[in-house]
């Protein structure tokens, strides 16, 4: 284990028994791990990146999915689905400190915080579409993207307050939330035919060859 991953590991620790992700102090954290603070500042400038590792390690989750045998045989939504609770079964060891990470960046006046929250959104979304095999272009693609950030951050929110057992109102959440991005994708698609003068199926399906945007 790097001394990067220690020092996230035992940040993590220090707020669980404290309750409280605003209460750790790097220099306790240093003293913990016996090591100096410059030590800490030469992995981590701030807290909040520590935060930032420890999201990351969720993306590193999904990705080790993605590359898993047998992954790109699933459909578009199940491919999104288990990667969005892959992203969720990394950080729910540690949930509580995880929404205090998340209320701590959303306070008001913290706007040296949000704005790379924002950042940090849009990655682990491009993430999501890169490990879901997604190769949209243009309009399609920021459609997809626009879609996805709703449906990712509305996910979380709701994990975050889920407490129902091994997390099942969330998954059911975002298996609700799929297919109905699938109509929706649907009745885009069959209105953009339509405005383009091509004939649309009875049914409103895109060919087998035509991936859904979610």
């Amino acid at each position: 284990m790097t001394d990067r991953d220690r020092i996230v590991d035992t940040a993590i620790a220090q707020a669980e028994r404290k309750g409280s992700w605003e209460a750790v102090r790097l220099h306790e954290v240093a003293a913990e791990m016996g090591i100096t603070l410059e030590a800490v500042r030469q992995q981590f400038r701030e807290k909040e990146e520590i935060a930032d590792a420890w999201f990351d390690r969720a993306d590193a989750a999904m990705l080790a999915l993605a590359d898993a045998s047998g992954f790109g045989l699933l459909t578009p939504r199940e491919r999104m689905q288990r990667l969005i609770l892959a992203w969720l079964e990394a950080l729910a060891p540690h949930r509580r400190v995880t929404r205090q990470m998340i209320y701590g960046k959303l306070e008001p006046g913290h706007v040296h915080v949000q704005i790379p929250g924002l950042l940090r959104v849009s990655r682990t979304v491009q993430w999501i579409r890169e490990a879901a095999h997604r190769d949209a272009t243009y309009l399609r693609r920021a459609l997809e993207e626009t879609g996805l950030t709703t449906l990712y951050v509305m996910t979380f929110l709701y994990w975050l307050r889920d407490e129902s057992t091994d997390f099942s109102r969330t998954r059911r959440f975002l298996e609700r939330s799929l297919r109905l991005a699938e109509r929706l994708d649907r009745w885009v698609y069959a209105g953009r035919r339509r405005a383009a003068g091509v004939a649309v199926p009875a049914s409103g399906s895109r060919p087998a060859t035509e991936e859904p945007t979610l």
